[in-house]
């Protein structure tokens, strides 16, 4: 069973940055695609960023690129999302979600459906 967990999470004022982690536990992750996504208030969960855990690669959602970064340190089975440049509407439950068939195409990481497990989430909110 694959436990995800999603620490880091707070409260920072725009401009700010956060750091949040996402410790996997229960699998070898050697296949999986790793997922950030977020839900505001009143709104639906939307993708943020994804990385793949062998090879890396990596791809954003368009309101993210060039302020966050994801990576993942494989020996310690942690997944982090690096905010920068913080804004208002980054404000949203982040979750972290595992995805243990991804699709060889990189959009289709961006896909909530091709997640299996998901994290309780994480509360970010960016003051103006």
């Amino acid at each position: 069973q694959v436990q995800l967990a999603e620490t880091g999470g707070g409260s920072v004022q725009a401009g700010g940055s956060l750091r949040l982690s996402c410790a996997a536990s229960g699998r070898t992750f050697t296949r999986y695609v790793m997922g950030w996504f977020r839900q505001a208030p009143g709104k639906e969960r939307e993708f943020v960023a994804a990385i793949r855990w062998t090879s890396g690669a990596t791809t954003y959602a368009d309101s993210v690129k060039g302020r966050f970064t994801i990576s993942r340190d494989n020996a310690k089975n942690t997944m982090t999302l690096q905010m920068n440049s913080l804004k208002p509407e980054d404000t949203a439950v982040y979750s972290c979600a595992a995805d243990p068939s991804p699709s060889l195409y990189l959009i289709n990481w961006r896909l909530e459906g091709e997640y299996d497990y998901w994290g309780q989430g994480t509360q970010v909110t960016v003051s103006s």
